[in-house]
């Protein structure tokens, strides 16, 4: 599609024209596509906008991460706010202290999820600390599972005995979800007290924490 015409299409009032437009401008270079991008940064459908933060997230600028930046903090569907979160990641240690402070801010599940994803295969272990220290005493279950399988990414960093001792408070927690992810994230440590309680956790009522647990041991 050429420019031209993504540019009428993205000015229809049919929102599945503007999503087409946005997804083709995906072939173009970033100084044509970030303003365009900006036109529907307010757009009236959560998709579109989501769009906007998606491709804000490839084609990166600091005007770019300027837009995803106020998007993370003010839009109104947490869907986008995930969006925008998960696109400002690419931006790499420039966005580091953004994402952890809107984790503090803000508990939307999604939301969580968005930053502590990326952080997971990001070189930063005292941002990811942070944040799922954070994590694990949030309500929503899928949010704490995550963080105890997260904190045993950090074995072998500076953060590793820290770690290694808040996946430990899980090991007899009541949830065998939990137990389950906190025999996850202590197969990755090579500490005798992570084999003691992957010993521990063998026998288990739970045959999937058995599982995982005799996983950890064997490795």
């Amino acid at each position: 599609m050429e420019i031209n015409q993504i540019q009428i299409y993205l000015e229809s009032s049919d929102s599945q024209e503007r999503l087409k437009a946005l997804t083709e401008l995906r072939n173009f270079e970033s100084e044509i596509v970030v303003p365009l991008l900006k036109t529907r940064q307010q757009d009236p459908e959560f998709l579109v906008r989501s769009f906007v933060a998606m491709g804000l997230g490839n084609k990166r600028t600091p005007e770019g991460f300027r837009i995803l930046l106020e998007m993370m903090k003010n839009d109104p569907d947490y869907n986008v706010r995930a969006e925008a979160a998960n696109s400002l990641s690419k931006f790499g240690a420039q966005a580091i202290p953004f994402l952890v402070e809107k984790f503090h801010q803000d508990d939307n599940w999604l939301m969580r999820r968005s930053i502590l994803a990326p952080l997971i295969d990001m070189p930063f272990p005292e941002a990811l600390y942070e944040v799922c220290i954070c994590a694990i005493a949030d309500e929503d279950i899928t949010v704490r599972e995550v963080a105890i399988s997260a904190l045993g990414t950090l074995a072998g960093t500076k953060k590793e005995s820290e770690a290694l001792e808040q996946v430990l408070v899980f090991v007899s927690d009541e949830s065998w979800n939990i137990r389950l992810r906190a025999a996850q994230g202590l197969r990755k440590f090579d500490n005798p007290k992570a084999k003691a309680a992957l010993n521990y956790l063998s026998k288990d009522e739970n045959y999937k924490v058995v599982g995982a647990a005799l996983e950890g041991s064997l490795s």
